[in-house]
This record gives C-alpha cells, structure tokens and sequence, in this order.
C-alpha cells in the first residue's frame, strides 16, 4: 500500500481540501483506474457465462445434417 502525506486545509472549523504529493496522487488514480478495470473485468465475465449450445447440439435440435 502506499504511503501518504496529506495536508488537510479547515475553513470555519471543517476539513474542505486535502493536498498530496503529486506522486502519491497518481499511484492513487492508477489504482483507483486499475480497480474499474477489474470490475469491467468482472462484469463482462458474468455477462459471458451464458449457456453455450455446440454446433452438432443446434443441428441435432433444427434436424440439419
């Protein structure tokens, strides 16, 4: 995991904006890119276990030789 260095800015008592290191600040935005693709990823596998029929099963099933 990586390490952070933030800074946090207050405005009447409450925390608005944070400062990081810009380095930190894109290993966080390539993770971050890096988890949606891996729920792409995991989408589209679930969307691809459908139920497959073989091509000698359709045949058999419209009575084509």
């Amino acid at each position: 995991m990586t390490t952070l260095h933030p800074q946090y800015i207050k405005n009447n008592n409450t925390y608005d904006y944070v400062i990081l290191p810009f380095d930190e600040y894109k290993k966080i935005e390539e993770m971050l890119e890096d988890y949606e693709d891996l729920i792409d990823l995991r989408e589209a596998k679930k969307s691809s276990q459908r139920d497959f029929v073989t091509l000698e099963d359709l045949k058999k099933s419209l009575d084509i030789s």
